[in-house]
């Protein structure tokens, strides 16, 4: 058997036709052990090219931060020419979220908005013109999504309801996060303890599809665990009614007992919409989010399926249907939830008509 030496050609491991033909040889003569052998030095050399990749990669995303993070027009059109020439340069979610918190919207528009070339395909504008709407600037000047572009359903003002949006701060050297998922301080309805132990004879109507969209905001996070639920209720449920029969529906969320904690909040839909755009767009401990531009359109996603919006409907319906539903905050001492700050929410939706009880929890657990 001959060995394959140190010394060997990496030219000839590069060429596919090489291994391939020889490989084929090798076992036509038997020289199985050249075979492992063969197999041992490409598996050595694909690790170590993929360890040089890994580090190529950090210091080129910590390149496009440092031209992201440095305000002024110079380091933008220099970012912009990196980024066009080269397209495996940045993340656009990511950067338009960079770009957003540290550049100034007259150098946006000049430098990015007003590049030459920028094609029916680009994916910075469109999520830049989000990230700077919910920041509260003045987007007149800038260009708003194309109607084709996914982004093009979310309202092109921002409403009321999302104002106080929270992100992420993000340095050269680091960056910070903070969570706004904590239950609101005001609104409180908790039910008396001790608690009823009889469970609701309700069940769980909802469909993949509805289950799909109520979750969309923490799963798009990389959240640790999110489920939804569904109940039609047999006549119209008045909303002070709401809190106790919450810790009674059969959910896992809320097996808690009759005297553990049951925290519940009557609260406005932006304490609603914060926590879903919170999850979506800065992400779980394991995932670093979206960024605002789709945090923003997973949270209306998961707000227009607790609303009970049908598939298909508009921004304008959607929210027409959320303004008009009752909407309530909720934790709980179960063993489903994380039981940490700013790592578990639930939120439960009693439609217009006071007959469906829609309900999300998330928690960030492993």
């Amino acid at each position: 058997m001959e060995d394959i030496q140190d010394g060997s050609d990496q030219d000839d491991f590069a060429r596919g036709d090489f291994v391939r033909g020889e490989a084929e040889r090798r076992a036509a003569a038997g020289d199985f052990g050249y075979l492992r052998e063969l197999g041992e030095r490409l598996a050595d050399g694909y690790e170590e090219a993929s360890a040089r990749a890994r580090t190529y990669g950090e210091q080129r995303a910590h390149v496009v931060r440092v031209l992201a993070l440095t305000p002024g027009r110079e380091s933008l059109t220099e970012l912009m020419r990196l980024v066009d020439g080269k397209r495996s340069a940045s993340d656009s979610r990511g950067l338009a979220s960079f770009l957003a918190e540290h550049q100034s919207t007259d150098d946006l528009a000049a430098a990015v908005f007003g590049r030459p070339g920028v094609g029916a395909t680009d994916e910075l504008g469109p999520c830049l013109f989000h990230e700077l709407l919910l920041r509260g600037a003045d987007v007149a000047g800038i260009p708003r999504p194309r109607s084709s572009h996914t982004l093009a359903w979310l309202p092109r003002r921002l409403r009321d309801f999302e104002a106080g949006a929270e992100f992420p701060r993000r340095s050269v050297s680091g960056s910070s996060y903070g969570l706004g998922t904590g239950m609101p301080a005001e609104g409180r309805v908790d039910p008396p303890v001790p608690r009823t132990a009889d469970r609701s004879a309700l069940r769980n109507s909802a469909t993949r599809e509805v289950h799909e969209a109520i979750v969309a905001a923490p799963e798009s996070g990389d959240w640790g665990n999110a489920d939804a639920w569904v109940f039609q209720l047999d006549e119209a449920l008045d909303p002070e009614r709401v809190p106790a029969l919450l810790p009674t529906l059969p959910m896992p969320c809320t097996d808690v007992g009759t005297t553990a904690r049951f925290e519940v909040a009557r609260t406005p839909l932006g304490d609603v919409w914060r926590p879903l755009f919170a999850s979506a767009s800065m992400g779980g401990i394991y995932g670093g989010g979206v960024g605002g531009a789709y945090g923003r359109m997973w949270a209306w996603r998961s707000m227009a399926g607790l609303a009970g919006a049908a598939p298909g409907a508009d921004a304008e319906e959607v929210e027409r249907l959320a303004r008009a539903t009752t909407w309530f905050r909720f934790e709980a001492d179960s063993g489903w939830f994380h039981n940490e700050i700013g790592s578990d929410y639930g939120i439960a939706a009693l439609s217009p008509d006071h007959r469906r009880l829609a309900v999300l929890a998330a928690t960030d657990t492993d």
